[in-house]
């Protein structure tokens, strides 16, 4: 893995490099946004490391750009911004993930682990299943035994991209960027759609569940697996 250190704090971004490279990673470090976005024009990675309050260009200006510009690399905040507030804020301009320092090794390695396995984008193709439930993403119906409802191809989408990653919080950012393909609406909408799926489960009387995390976004839960 190929991972790039955007951060100020010279002694922290020493420490980083130091244990991500003795984890085996490839590891290059940026002490400025503007030196960080040249390197991410220029060269390929897989994870971004990224604090927000950075000289010449913050965090978030830089991972504005970056999305806008289509790059969907990995992006695991790293700041002591920790307002829920801030941390809306973060994801919604599209990081991946949000640690608030002071942080512990051992967490942001775990965090690490998880953004490795990279969210699969959502392809209207095949059947995806997760607890009692079955969505057919051509046909845009949703089963859950012998009961089936028609949804929308808004529905669809979203409830897909909940079932492919059952069991795992999805920002609100992400939920943006992957079932809206990061168009301009409201953040509002989000919630709409939600509360349309929450109906359809509950219609098909199925054991999942979609939760709220708060602070984060949303995530499908198999009441059979809690």
């Amino acid at each position: 893995m190929r991972v790039l250190i955007v951060e100020d704090d010279r002694s922290l971004a020493i420490a980083l490099e130091y244990r991500l490279k003795k984890e085996g990673m490839e590891v290059a470090a940026r002490a400025d946004g503007l030196a960080a976005l040249e390197a991410l024009e220029a060269e390929s990675f897989d994870l971004v490391l990224l604090d927000r309050m950075l000289p010449r260009m913050s965090g978030d200006a830089l991972l504005a750009k970056l999305r806008a510009a289509g790059n969907t690399v990995c992006v695991l905040m790293l700041t002591a911004m920790d307002s829920v507030r801030d941390r809306v804020t973060g994801l919604d301009t599209g990081a991946d993930d949000y640690l608030v320092k002071p942080f512990s090794m051992d967490e942001l390695l775990a965090r690490i682990r998880a953004l490795s396995r990279r969210l699969a984008p959502w392809t209207p193709s095949g059947v995806i299943r997760a607890g009692d439930l079955e969505i057919d993403a051509e046909s845009q119906c949703l089963r859950c035994a012998e009961r089936s409802a028609a949804l929308s191809k808004r529905e669809a989408k979203l409830l897909e991209l909940l079932l492919r990653n059952a069991g795992q919080a999805l920002p609100r950012g992400v939920i943006l960027q992957r079932a809206w393909d990061n168009q301009a609406v409201e953040d509002g909408n989000i919630d709409i759609y939600i509360h349309f799926l929450r109906k359809h489960l509950s219609r098909l009387r199925s054991r999942c569940q979609i939760q709220t995390v708060r602070g984060v976004g949303y995530r499908l839960d198999d009441r059979r697996e809690g």
